[in-house]
């Protein structure tokens, strides 16, 4: 019961947190100066008493369109309580008028916002991952197959730093943009008549290097709305490059389950021993 209350507690402190804007001034691109043209991160921080160093940055999925809490802020909660750092993204959407790149912008600045402030939230400057479910998966995925070392040169700080995260955690992810994609996320990143150039450069299946972050995947197989074949693509592609990951298919599930009822789903236990295995979660945090 005391552990129960503790952890109760950190989950409370943690969701008092504020949206920082991604940029002090407009977002590159952006179409206008509402809320939806303002891309965020809001900081759930662990009590100190619990904090390990380790830091995720979440991307929600929505199909591009939408972002759902309960991949969000949920999966906040969940690692919050077992002593990470974590950081929800609100990218910009295609149901607001927005294509590729302005989510890739939005997912690389996030993870060059949160190594540029490393030391004032307490945070190793290389155990900073990401996290996305369905199209958040994908915006994952092509952050960790398209991210750069930064621009040294850049008057603003925080474009110096690299956008490599240096791991990943991708549920029930859109991988491709090709014939197993989403086609709603698809529609919503690309338009309606995306080039195929475009289509192939989207498609992270493809665009998997021996640099490639390692990586936690898992689908269900039971999902009808994105084709597990996105996941055992994404898996495959990282074995051919020698990238270490771990790939769990589940038969239940479904799709968007998030964390499941009462963070029940398999899922999060094996993510939490991969995590442990990878020094990216100390064993003894493990609750």
């Amino acid at each position: 019961m005391k552990n129960f209350l503790a952890l109760l507690l950190f989950t409370i402190l943690a969701s008092a947190s504020e949206p920082l804007p991604l940029w002090p001034e407009a977002a590159p691109g952006a179409l206008g100066k509402e809320p939806n043209d303002i891309p965020t991160i809001t900081p759930y921080l662990p009590d100190s008493a619990i904090a390990n160093g380790s830091a995720i940055v979440i991307f929600p999925g929505g199909g591009y369109g939408g972002l759902a809490a309960h991949e969000g802020k949920g999966y906040a909660d969940w690692f919050v309580a077992r002593g990470m750092a974590a950081f929800v993204v609100k990218y910009r959407l295609g149901s607001h008028g927005y294509r590729h790149p302005a989510m890739l912008q939005d997912a690389a600045r996030s993870v060059r916002l949160v190594r540029s402030r490393a030391a004032e939230w307490k945070i190793h400057v290389d155990k900073i991952g990401v996290i996305g479910s369905s199209a958040g998966g994908h915006l994952a995925s092509t952050l960790l197959t398209h991210f750069d070392s930064g621009i040294q040169q850049s008057p603003d700080l925080i474009e110096r730093q690299s956008s490599r995260p240096n791991f990943g955690i991708l549920c029930y992810p859109v991988i491709s943009m090709g014939d197993i994609t989403h086609l709603g996320s698809r529609r919503n990143l690309l338009g309606n008549e995306p080039s195929p150039e475009l289509i192939k450069m989207l498609s992270n299946e493809l665009q998997v290097t021996s640099n490639t972050p390692p990586c936690f995947i898992w689908h269900t197989w039971e999902d009808t709305a994105v084709k597990v074949e996105n996941a055992l693509e994404f898996a495959t592609a990282l074995q051919r490059a020698r990238v270490p990951y771990d790939l769990h298919i589940y038969q239940k599930g479904g799709h968007g389950i998030g964390l499941g009822k009462n963070a029940s789903h398999p899922w999060t236990r094996d993510c939490r021993f991969w995590l442990e295995e990878n020094d990216f979660l100390p064993r003894q945090a493990s609750q």
